[in-house]
């Protein structure tokens, strides 16, 4: 059946929808990666980071636009560096768990929440081409280095 998901079939024979065809990061090497994987990865490795956006398409490598969970960061915000210091541990354990060419290089932390029906979808998955348009800036701040 061609329904455009990339899905894996685990050890016990059950099949996971993993992303869609689509939304595929074909990096400037021409390594195909799921960035909604490598989210994943990044929420699940800690409790500060609530939403997670990876861009890395036609890039020699990925980067990560990251909202903070408010209720986790104790209304401290994006601009505490002792949260910014645990982000990024949190973003070095999900590196550990990723191949070297998924892993973040550089990430930034946003200072707004995501809500549904901008950034986010009514059953909160991510609209990942309006989350890129609307954060270009700060994406080319982070390959510009």
């Amino acid at each position: 059946m061609h329904t455009g998901d990339v899905a894996r079939i685990d050890d016990d024979g059950f099949l996971w929808i993993i992303d869609r065809k689509k939304e595929l990061i074909i990096n400037a090497a021409g390594k195909n990666m799921s960035p909604t994987a490598i989210e994943m990865k990044l929420t699940s490795a800690g409790p500060l980071i609530a939403n997670a956006c990876v861009v890395g398409d036609r890039r020699p490598y990925n980067v990560a636009l990251l909202v903070l969970d408010p209720e986790a960061t104790a209304g401290l915000g994006a601009t505490n560096r002792d949260i910014l210091t645990r982000v990024a541990d949190q973003v070095a354990a999900a590196n550990a768990r990723l191949a070297r060419v998924e892993q973040i290089k550089r990430f930034t932390v946003l200072g707004a929440e995501w809500r549904p029906g901008e950034e986010l979808t009514p059953t909160m998955k991510l609209r990942r081409r309006h989350v890129t348009e609307k954060y270009a800036v700060e994406t080319e701040a982070l390959y510009a280095g």
